[in-house]
């Protein structure tokens, strides 16, 4: 859901597998009282397990603002599609 909802953001995410990156598994635990617990998000210098998209763009807002600005350039506007009447 997270994921989901962090796309519609127009946020650059990056998304790692930690039961194939044993770094990333080691970083999970370290900010999850040693638990491996996903969704687990990190900006800068701050770690949120399961945040919700409010919270994680707080902190990109706060610590990665130059993403929020990206974010908007690259999402695109929606099309407005007037309606047809069919007479």
């Amino acid at each position: 859901m997270l994921r989901t909802r962090l796309r519609h953001t127009g946020l650059a995410i990056r998304e790692v597998n930690i039961w194939d990156d044993p770094e990333a598994a080691a970083r999970v635990r370290a900010a999850a009282d040693g638990n491996e617990t996903v969704p687990t998000v990190f900006v800068g210098p701050v770690a949120m397990v399961n945040p919700s998209v409010g919270r994680v763009v707080e902190a990109v807002r706060e610590h990665a603002p130059r993403l929020l600005d990206d974010a908007r350039a690259a999402k695109p506007r929606r099309k407005f599609w007037p309606l047809r009447r069919n007479n």
